[in-house]
C-alpha cells in the first residue's frame, strides 16, 4: 500500500486543482484513493494541508462551493480519518455548504501518537483552534454546523455542552454517538485489569457496517488504519465518560441517528443519556444500521441522508429568515430614536 505519510511534511493550505488521471503526485494518489478527487466539480474549490493547534499539526481540507448557504465541519470516530468520509462530503456539497474536514490527533496524517490522546480535553481544544485559525485565514466562516461520527459526535456534544448556547453552533448532526462503549461493564473491567501493565493491545477489525465492500477496505486496502488499541486512550475516555454527565444541557437543534444493530457503543443507552442533555433533539433509528452509518450499504445510507438533508435545510432555511429579519428590527429601532 502506499505510504501517504509524507503529506504530513506540507507547510500551510494549497489550492488544489482538479487532477488529470496522469498527475502522478502523492497528494494526487491520495484524493484518487480515497475516491475524493471526483468531488473537484461545478467550480468546487479545495484547499488541503496542516494547521497549527497547539500541540498538534492537523490535516485539513476546506471544499468551497460557489456561493455556500453555511459551513459544515466533519468530525470523525475514533481508528478513522477524514479520507473515510467522502459520501457525508458530498452530500453536504449538494446541499451547497462549505465543508471543512480533518484528522483528529493522532489519526490519518495529524501528528500524535497513534489513536492515543492523553485527555479527551484536547480534542474540543484542537477543535476551536482548528474553527478560529480558519476564520482568521479567511478558508471558512461561522456560524458552524458540526457533524460528527461516534468519538466525533462525543466531541461535539461536548464542546456544545461545555461552552452553553454561545451561537457557536448552528445546529449538530450526532451519528452513533459514543457516551459509553458497547459492553461495556466487561471491557472496563478488563482495562482495570490490563490496564496498568499494557499500553496497547491489537486491534480487532469488526465488522461495523453492513458494506462489505468497506470493511474490507479497512482491513486491507488503509494504508492509515492504526493497528494497535492503546490503553491509555481508554483511560482518558473513562475520565471523559462521568465528565460529559455532569454538564448542563443544550437548546441546540440537534439531529441523532442510531443504528439497531451498532456493536461499537451502548446505543439505547446512549440515546437516553443525549435525550437528557439535548432536550430539542431530533432522534432516528434504524433497525438494520450498524455502527459507520455514513459507509452504510446505499439503501440504508440513502435513507439516514434523507434525515440529514432534511435537518439541514430547516437549519439554514430559520438561519435564513432570522438573518433577514435582523437588519429589518435594527432599522425600525433607529428610526424610532
Amino acid at each position: 500500500m502506499t505510504d501517504f505519510t509524507p503529506l504530513e511534511a506540507m507547510e500551510g493550505m494549497t489550492l488544489v486543482k482538479p487532477t488529470e488521471p496522469s498527475d502522478d503526485t502523492l497528494l494526487a494518489g491520495y484524493l484518487r484513493h480515497y475516491r475524493l478527487g471526483v468531488l473537484l466539480k461545478d467550480e468546487t474549490t479545495l484547499h488541503v494541508g496542516n494547521i497549527e493547534a497547539m500541540p498538534y499539526r492537523l490535516w485539513t481540507q476546506v471544499w468551497t462551493p460557489p456561493q455556500p448557504r453555511g459551513t459544515a465541519i466533519i468530525v470523525h470516530g475514533y481508528y478513522d480519518h477524514l479520507g473515510l468520509y467522502r459520501h457525508l462530503l458530498e452530500l453536504l456539497l449538494e446541499e451547497n455548504l462549505q465543508v471543512v474536514m480533518w484528522d483528529l490527533p493522532g489519526h490519518g496524517l495529524s501528528s500524535g501518537e497513534r489513536a492515543d490522546i492523553e485527555d479527551f480535553a484536547e480534542y474540543g481544544q484542537c477543535l476551536r483552534q482548528l474553527q478560529q485559525r480558519l476564520t482568521d485565514e479567511g478558508l471558512a466562516n461561522g456560524p458552524w454546523l458540526g457533524l460528527g461520527q461516534s468519538t466525533g459526535a462525543s466531541i461535539l456534544a461536548t464542546d456544545t455542552l461545555s461552552h452553553g448556547d454561545d451561537d457557536h453552533w448552528l445546529g449538530l448532526v450526532l451519528l452513533a454517538p459514543l457516551v459509553r462503549p458497547w459492553n461495556w461493564t466487561r471491557s472496563a473491567w478488563v482495562h482495570s485489569i490490563v490496564g496498568p501493565f499494557v499500553s496497547s493491545v491489537p486491534r480487532r477489525f469488526r465488522p461495523n457496517s453492513n458494506d462489505t465492500d468497506f470493511t474490507t477496505f479497512l482491513r486491507e486496502q488503509d494504508p492509515l488504519q492504526p493497528l494497535r488499541l492503546p490503553t491509555g486512550w481508554v483511560t482518558a475516555m473513562r475520565r471523559w465518560m462521568p465528565q460529559l454527565m455532569e454538564l448542563p444541557s443544550s437548546q441546540l437543534p440537534t439531529l441523532i441517528i442510531q443504528g439497531d444493530n451498532d456493536l461499537t457503543v451502548d446505543g439505547p443507552w446512549n440515546l437516553t443519556v443525549l435525550e437528557g442533555k439535548f432536550p430539542n433533539a431530533t432522534i432516528h433509528r434504524h433497525p438494520e444500521a450498524r455502527h459507520h452509518l455514513v459507509n452504510e450499504i446505499e439503501p440504508i445510507r440513502r435513507e439516514l441522508f434523507e434525515q440529514v438533508r432534511q435537518f439541514i435545510n430547516l437549519l439554514l432555511v430559520t438561519a435564513a429568515v432570522d438573518a433577514r429579519s435582523q437588519p429589518i428590527c435594527s432599522n425600525s429601532r433607529a428610526s424610532q430614536r
